[in-house]
C-alpha cells in the first residue's frame, strides 16, 4: 500500500468500524474512550420516518414514496430515488435509505475500482430488514478496503481510474474519490447514529406521556 493512501485508509477503516458498533453493539465508542452499552439495529428504527414524506426502502410492488420516481436497485426492494433533477428541498431520508445508499456506494465504487467494472445501481440487492442492511454495510466496506489496497501510488492520481457510473468519478483523480467516499461514511454514518439516539428518545417521551 503506497504511503500516501494509508492515512486515508485509517480514517476509512476508523469511520466504518465506529458505524458498525453503533448498529450492532453490544457496546460503542462513546467518543472519550469509554464503551457504552448499545443494541443492535432493530427493524423498526431501520423503517422509522420521523417526519412526514421520508424516502425510503420499499417494496418494489408498492411503488416509490412521496415526490420519488422509482425504487432503485434489484430484487424485492428498493430504495426512494428519482431522476435529475432531484426534489428540492431534499427529501428527509429514514436510516434504511442512508445504509443502504452507504453499502450500494461502497460495493458498487469497489467493482468499477478492482472488478468488474460491470455493477449499476439496477443490480444491487437492496436489504429489506435491519440485520441484513448491516451485514450488507459490513461486505460493502469489506470490498471497498480490498480494492484500496490493490491500487498503486500511480492510481491515486489517475483521472477516471474509478468508473463508478454515478458520480463524478470518471472526471477526479482517484485519491479525492478515495477522500470523497471517507466524507460520506463519516456524515452518514454520524446522520445513522443521531437518528438511532432521536429514536430511543422518542420511546422515552411517549413512554414518560403515557405515565403521567
Amino acid at each position: 500500500m503506497t504511503s500516501r493512501l494509508a492515512p486515508l485508509l485509517e480514517q476509512f477503516d476508523f469511520a466504518s468500524a465506529r458505524l458498525t458498533e453503533r448498529l450492532s453493539g453490544p457496546v460503542m465508542d462513546s467518543g472519550d474512550g469509554l464503551g457504552i452499552e448499545v443494541g443492535p439495529l432493530t427493524d423498526e428504527e431501520y423503517f422509522w420516518e420521523p417526519v412526514p414524506d421520508c424516502w425510503s426502502v420499499r417494496r418494489q410492488v408498492d411503488g416509490p414514496g412521496p415526490r420519488a420516481t422509482l425504487l432503485a436497485g434489484a430484487g424485492v426492494w428498493g430504495r426512494d430515488a428519482a431522476s435529475y433533477p432531484h426534489p428540492w428541498p431534499p427529501p428527509f431520508t429514514t436510516i434504511a435509505w442512508r445504509l443502504s445508499h452507504l453499502s450500494e456506494m461502497l460495493s458498487i465504487r469497489a467493482d468499477h475500482t478492482a472488478g468488474g467494472h460491470a455493477l449499476t445501481r439496477d443490480d444491487y440487492l437492496i436489504s429489506g430488514d435491519a440485520l441484513g442492511a448491516v451485514a450488507a454495510f459490513e461486505t460493502g466496506a469489506t470490498a471497498w478496503r480490498n480494492a484500496l489496497l490493490s491500487i498503486d501510488g500511480a492510481a491515486l492520481d489517475t483521472v477516471g481510474y474509478c468508473t463508478y457510473p454515478h458520480g463524478s468519478d470518471v472526471d477526479e483523480p482517484f485519491i479525492d474519490i478515495v477522500w470523497w467516499v471517507n466524507q460520506e461514511v463519516l456524515h452518514h454514518g454520524a446522520e445513522i447514529a443521531l437518528l438511532r439516539d432521536l429514536h430511543r428518545a422518542q420511546g422515552r417521551t411517549i413512554a414518560g406521556n403515557a405515565g403521567g
